[in-house]
């Protein structure tokens, strides 16, 4: 096996965490896997992985080697595309990640749309509620919604949305219109939070910030679970602006309280800066950033 098939099988092994499943990747045999991994750590001079009965970790110089494969192996790929005239027509393998719910409703769309235009590309997406590392995950491209730290990635800001309170009108009707946070002390809420314990809801005041801990009748950790049951008249909720959208404009949901709103979030599509971003990935941002900034639902303000 040649150095660079062998770059390929430990990327595979460290990605997927296992021999037996890297070799269901790579479609070889996981005797052939684990004598490649042997062979390039014989090579090296240095243990790459850790093996125990349950899981395959990177050791210290694994993690970094992991890191030059990823590199190298993109730089070949986009060398051979460049060789090919490909730059015009994307291709290869593209990895995605972005919030669970964001993903579903914004980010699958734009890929498939995507997907239509440049067959030769594939892409794998990861939606998770939690910030990911793109290079030690081996992922490409991440939308996030937060305010970002400084770091080596590009950041291309591509709109905003409102934490917003909300209610049903048939609620509102039946319970009132809070008009400041302390009338939360009078409703019902349902709580949205995806760590174990519920999290206060943030208001703007004059001199900052303030937390209320609204009266609880029902604390999830789906943010669809929450917009359900705002919707069905159980009462007010604490979510994001696009997630509620389309319940706005059908009238399922009316926005209270917007005069005490933080700052809205910034949505950012981030992605390996410089050179390290290949054609297929620049073309990828290039497409979402243009299709995600033209959405009105996730240009805040927008006060409903």
């Amino acid at each position: 096996m040649d150095r660079f098939d062998a770059m390929k099988v430990f990327v595979a092994v460290a990605e997927e965490k296992g021999f037996a499943s890297a070799a269901r990747r790579l479609r070889m045999s996981p005797p052939a896997v684990t004598r490649a991994i042997s062979a390039l750590e014989e090579r090296i001079g240095s243990r790459l992985l850790e093996r125990t009965t349950r899981l395959v970790r990177l050791t210290e110089a694994g993690a970094r080697y992991l890191d030059d494969c990823r590199r190298i192996l993109s730089e070949i790929d986009e060398a051979e595309a460049s060789a090919a005239g490909s730059h015009a027509e994307p291709r290869g393998q593209i990895a995605v990640t972005a919030p669970v719910m964001f993903g579903r409703m914004h980010v699958a769309p734009v890929l498939l749309d995507f997907l239509d235009r440049h067959p030769q590309v594939r892409v794998r997406a990861l939606f998770v509620d939690r910030v990911v590392d793109l290079m030690e995950e081996g992922l490409d491209v991440a939308v996030r919604i937060a305010h970002l730290p400084d770091s080596s990635l590009t950041a291309v800001r591509v709109g905003a949305v409102r934490h917003v309170i909300c209610a049903s009108p048939r609620y509102l009707r039946s319970r009132g219109t809070p008009r400041t946070p302390e009338d939360l002390a009078r409703h019902d809420a349902i709580l949205f939070s995806q760590s174990a314990a519920p999290q206060d809801w943030i208001f703007a005041s004059a001199t900052g910030t303030v937390p209320a801990r609204p009266r609880a009748q029902l604390a999830v950790n789906t943010a669809d679970v929450a917009i359900a049951a705002a919707v069905a008249g159980h009462g007010l909720t604490g979510v994001l602006s696009y997630q509620i959208a389309s319940e706005l404009k059908a009238g399922r949901l009316k926005i209270v309280l917007a005069d005490f709103e933080p700052a809205p979030l910034p949505i950012h599509v981030v992605h390996v800066a410089g050179r390290r971003a290949s054609a297929r990935v620049r073309a990828l941002v290039d497409f979402m950033v243009e299709r995600l900034r033209g959405d009105e639902s996730l240009n805040a303000p927008q006060i409903g």
